[in-house]
């Protein structure tokens, strides 16, 4: 626990520190701009009908609903793992990499201190979103506390695991934009954010079952959106899915880190 609070506190500091005010007003914009479009093609194109073919899929009549709660819970997905998975890279790229390999932390601790910093800032982004939300009457219905913590918490666990495995490809490849930007467009596509899975080909929905996040934003979609309350058979395969990509992970973190520094030299 001293690693995981040492880390998160360092990157607080130096977030807060390094990174300009327009970075954080460029992402609070990202939730502004989500919803106002969803807004906007909901009524400039749609007229404010929803399909009953979209009912049946999404579980709702909510389209700005459905919209609001996909899009904050990508906010959380993409900076979870942006942070998350960039941690390794980022010291290979400041030259600190060696010193890591060596030093006396064990790498659990190490990155779950950059998933509470992660978790926490994004909190704050995922706030501002779902306050313009409602700004556009929106209204975010939970089944209940305890299916909401529950939901959070196996999201959370889903991109923790995926940060892991990405952090061991990026250091091996030495490259974060391609490979990070790659994963998040592919989420996007198969995990159900902007709209039901259903609507893609049989092939991809089961594609998407590989990737954590999938059955994790299954379980959000039941708690937050859907109302049908909370899936624990869903629950269930995200936290079984995201276990493996973590073990996977951690196992695999040596040899990556060997081969980075190989390069390295």
């Amino acid at each position: 626990m001293t690693v995981a609070w040492a880390t998160m506190r360092r990157s607080w500091l130096v977030t807060r520190r390094a990174y300009p005010w327009s970075y954080f007003v460029g992402t609070l914009l990202l939730g502004v701009f989500t919803v106002g479009l969803a807004y906007l093609g909901l009524w400039a194109i749609a007229g404010g009908e929803i399909s009953a073919e979209f009912r049946g899929m999404a579980g709702t009549g909510d389209y700005l609903g459905y919209i609001a709660v996909g899009a904050a819970a990508y906010m959380f997905v993409v900076h979870g793992v942006l942070w998350t998975g960039k941690a390794v890279i980022q010291e290979q790229r400041e030259g600190t990499m060696g010193a890591l390999v060596v030093a006396p932390a064990r790498r659990l601790p190490y990155l779950l201190g950059f998933s509470a910093f992660a978790f926490t800032a994004v909190a704050l982004e995922v706030a501002v979103l779902l306050g313009v939300a409602a700004l556009f009457g929106v209204r975010v219905g939970v089944t209940g506390a305890a299916d909401a913590v529950l939901a959070l918490a196996g999201l959370a666990l889903a991109v923790f695991g995926m940060s892991v495995v990405l952090s061991n490809v990026m250091i091996v490849a030495g490259e974060a934009h391609i490979t990070q930007n790659t994963v998040f467009h592919a989420i996007a596509l198969l995990s159900g954010f902007a709209f039901p899975r259903e609507y893609l080909p049989q092939a991809l929905q089961w594609l998407g079952e590989v990737v954590p996040v999938t059955a994790a934003m299954d379980v959000i979609r039941g708690v937050f959106t859907g109302g049908a309350g909370l899936d624990a058979g869903r629950l269930a395969t995200a936290a079984l899915v995201s276990a493996g990509y973590i073990v996977a992970g951690l196992l695999t973190m040596p040899w990556a880190e060997r081969r980075a520094l190989e390069r390295s030299y």
